[in-house]
């Protein structure tokens, strides 16, 4: 039996934090030129090797990478490079001059020449190709949230091409917080967690629309401490405990531009309705048709603006060609454009010469020139010709001109017509929420520094402590890790075991480490379950089974790295681990599952994929019941120290009666349907097309399986079945009708899939339990593998399932459950449950032991 101490241990080494993998610099070294929120991060930075830096705009990116880079190569020899957007160079050959750097703009690594120099290059050269990754010892990525503005596979393209350098760096201003495939992104590049290792640790699935996630409630704590062992966000000097002096930020003004104009009246196509003003925020059609049809108007308004500042130089964001042209035309060659087609010199010499103040008027796009160029010492005013919903490329915008270092107020005009009035106010809430996020990243600096060990400590207070436990006549249930449960449980003490087990760490139902979901990898888990398997193994009594639920588990491409997702043998790895402490696999009982419903929450199965390769379809994923014995004492005749045993119920001929009642006898027909698990059909033909017509739903699937069970399937008589469903709307989309019937004892289809506790939970509005185990199947288990007044237990028992159909037929039940809101619901259950039976059973039932 291993230790509590080590099982203690384990549960303390899933404290994940970010790695140091650098080197430790001696602070005297740094170049004096460095303010100290500057050096502080520099040397955590190189201490930690791959780290990100998210410091507010003005706060000194370029010379706290330059620096950093300029230490390491001094240590560890080799080249440094800075990868950047257009139009930044010129900053950090600026800012490199201030600290005795040479900084040279590469094109390719054939110009590599000079270890002394920090080179530099766009993330366009990359994109080509025309930088060898594998020649530099550190490399910094300024700006790096331009990379989502890159197509997706551009993108990885550029993260993958630098994985493999030693020291990794990624810097931007504004990595929005809520953006969290952004920000694990990173942590992917860095070495940080892999991907799929951080969507499942950390988020919670919608499981009516793939991909969309959201943070669990549970593990924010826990995420936004780990996001700090490798990431900062500082939004002024003060956050690491320094002086604000010279870092204040100017007031910001925004001042809109709402504008009206008469459109032609719009039908909409589903309600007939018409409308002299159009919704631009309903789709994208819509969005675009909108902005073509108002561009005059918006230059117009821009005129206006303009003709009212005469004497400033003015930045003029835009997002269509459009709109770019007509404001090139009214203001002629006093306006300087940017755009993607045209060459990078000449784009640079516009951006540096607005930036110097020699260019009076810029135009360019968000997307251009919206990231890492400072343009606050001759402008501080900018107007938005047109909008939409990419708030990023919204906020880094605005930042251009209101930064550290700018000395004017600033004044930012938005243009927008009547029918964008939601897209402003979205872009308006996702700002204040930005800033929400934001500080709550920096109280956490605030608060520990950029100490992990310090997060480290208050991610301790995570464990669980504050063990409950509630007793009834028949069962007992206790809140608490299963683990240190089970071990203070007397040998051979339990008659049958019946759980669903956490799918290896594919969902978490605690907030605690002590969850068996909260482990980053299915190796992990099994090295959880390590403990447990043999503390149900002892207190199993001899002979007796083990049923365990479980599923395989689904590889999405993003975890394989295919392209297309695949099938992770998770009851196979079950299986050897149980048999890995003494078990016996005794069978393997299969619960088909409906194919429709899970494609909907995984879109790994859809008819539309299908057809146009069917080569990277699977098949929908069933359920198994594992049944596991521990052996006997004896080998003499195999059977249990404490044998379940059955009354036979026999039909009498000559008496023309049974010989026992139906509740406590076995009859033939009883053990028939245990054992091959459907039923016998009235052997029905095809059903007529007008039939089937004046027939609802519900009747459909009533006759499909008396039919498909009492013949041979027809795979073509199955699928005209459908089409006819089809053609009368009556095939569901969320559901199969008629889902394929099974014939063999091993596979239980008729198990009602809606009759779970689960089920109440929702009536009531109660927390969802995750993939709970159907009372059915759980009754059929404790039918087949116990006597009345045996003990049944569950190490795992969520909102009380098993205890609730133990007590029903007359067992006792002993429930561990570490979900405190799960285990206070199933003590409902529990009670409800004994209340029934105490009613009719009580003095034939032995209290609880």
């Amino acid at each position: 039996m291993l230790s509590n101490n080590s099982y203690q241990a384990f549960l303390e080494a899933k404290i994940s934090l970010a790695p140091k993998s650098g080197i430790t610099l001696d602070p005297g070294q740094l170049h004096p030129l460095l303010k100290p929120h500057q050096r502080d991060i520099v040397l955590w930075a190189a201490e930690g090797g791959r780290r990100a830096i998210f410091a507010q705009f003005g706060l000194g990116k370029t010379i706290i990478q330059l620096e950093l880079l300029r230490q390491i190569i001094n240590e560890r020899g080799g080249y440094g490079l800075v990868v950047c957007p257009l139009g930044v160079k010129h900053e950090f050959v600026r800012d490199g001059a201030k600290l005795g750097l040479t900084v040279q703009y590469i094109t390719t690594t054939d110009e590599l020449d000079d270890p002394s120099v920090i080179y530099i290059t766009n993330y366009e050269r990359i994109r080509r190709g025309s930088i060898d990754a594998s020649l530099f010892t550190a490399v910094s990525f300024d700006e790096a949230s331009i990379l989502r503005s890159l197509d997706t596979d551009t993108t990885q393209t550029i993260l993958d091409t630098f994985q493999a350098v030693e020291f990794r760096f990624v810097c931007t201003a504004t990595p929005s917080p809520n953006r969290f495939l952004e920000l694990i992104n990173y942590a992917d590049y860095l070495s940080i967690m892999d991907r799929g290792q951080a969507l499942t640790r950390f988020f919670e699935r919608d499981s009516t629309t793939a991909g969309n996630l959201s943070i669990h409630p549970r593990r924010a704590t826990e995420f936004w401490h780990w996001m700090s062992s490798w990431a900062i966000f500082l939004t002024r000097p003060s956050d690491l405990g320094y002086e604000d002096e010279g870092y204040d930020l100017p007031k910001l003004t925004i001042i809109p531009h709402r504008i009206s104009f008469d459109r032609a009246v719009k039908v909409d196509k589903k309600t007939r309705q018409s409308s002299l003003l159009s919704d631009s925020s309903k789709s994208l059609p819509d969005a675009a048709k909108e902005k073509r049809e108002s561009v005059d108007r918006r230059v117009e308004a821009l005129n206006g603006i303009l003709l009212d500042n005469l004497d400033d130089n003015i930045l003029i964001w835009h997002t269509l060609e459009q709109e770019r042209k007509a404001i090139q035309t009214l203001i002629g060659s006093g306006c300087k454009s940017v755009w993607g087609a045209q060459d990078i010199d000449q784009r640079e010499s516009y951006l540096t010469g607005f930036a110097e103040g020699s260019v009076k008027y810029l135009s360019t796009k968000p997307t251009i020139a919206g990231s890492g160029v400072n343009l606050q010492y001759h402008c501080h005013k900018a107007v938005f010709v047109g909008i939409d919903y990419k708030f990023n490329d919204f906020i880094q915008a605005i930042h251009r001109i209101y930064r550290f270092g700018q000395t004017q107020a600033c004044e930012v005009h938005i243009i927008y017509t009547d029918a964008e009035d939601e897209i402003y106010k979205t872009l308006l809430q996702k700002w204040a929420n930005h800033d929400t996020l934001q500080n709550e990243m920096t109280t956490i600096i605030k608060e520990h520094g950029l100490n992990a060990d310090a997060y480290a400590a208050q991610l301790k207070r995570e464990l669980f402590a504050g063990r409950q436990v509630a007793t009834g006549q028949l069962w007992e249930s206790v809140n608490n890790d299963c683990v240190a449960e089970w071990q203070t449980k007397p040998d051979n003490s339990l008659d049958l075991i019946v759980t669903s087990i956490p799918f290896g760490n594919h969902y978490e139902y605690s907030e605690n480490y002590n969850c068996f979901g909260h482990n980053e990898t299915n190796e992990a888990f099994f090295e959880q379950m390590d403990f447990l398997i043999p503390e149900l193994y002892r207190t199993l009594k001899p002979g007796r089974i083990a049923a365990i639920h479980v599923k395989d588990r689904i590889r999405y491409s993003y975890m394989n790295g295919t392209g297309f997702s695949s099938i992770d043998p998770f009851s196979d790895d079950t299986v050897r681990a149980f048999r890995k402490h003494g078990f016996y696999l005794m069978t393997r009982i299969t619960v088909d599952t409906d194919v429709v419903r899970e494609n909907a929450s995984t879109y790994r199965l859809g008819w539309s994929e299908a057809c146009k390769d069917m080569t990277k379809m699977g098949a929908g994923l069933p359920e198994y019941v594992l049944i596991f014995r521990k052996a006997p004492s004896t080998s003499d005749n195999a059977y249990a120290d404490e044998p379940v045993t059955h009354q036979k119920r026999e039909w009498n001929n000559d008496s023309k009666s049974w010989s026992t009642d139906y509740e406590s006898g076995y009859s033939r027909g009883r053990w028939q349907l245990d054992a091959h698990a459907h039923w016998k059909t009235s052997g029905e033909r095809l059903i007529s097309e007008e039939r089937l017509r004046r027939m609802n739903l519900k009747d459909v699937l009533k006759y499909w399986k008396s039919l498909e069970a009492g013949e041979r399937y027809d795979y073509h008589r199955h699928a005209q079945l459908c089409e006819m469903l089809d053609q009368q709307g009556k095939l569901p989309s969320g559901f199969m009708a008629t889902p394929p019937q099974a014939n063999s004892p091993d596979i239980w289809d008729d198990i009602t899939r809606m009759r779970t506790l689960n089920s109440e939970q929702v009536n009531q509005k109660n927390e969802k339990h995750i993939c709970p185990l159907q009372l059915d199947i759980i009754e059929r288990l404790i039918e087949r593998y116990s006597n009345p007044g045996d003990l049944v237990a569950d190490p795992f028992g969520g909102i009380g399932s098993t205890g609730y159909q133990a007590v029903k037929m007359k067992r006792r039940a002993f429930l561990t459950e570490l979900n405190s809101a799960y285990w206070r619901d199933g003590l409902k259950h529990l009670r409800g449950a004994e209340v029934s039976q105490t009613a009719l059973s009580l003095f034939d039932i032995p209290e609880f032991a």
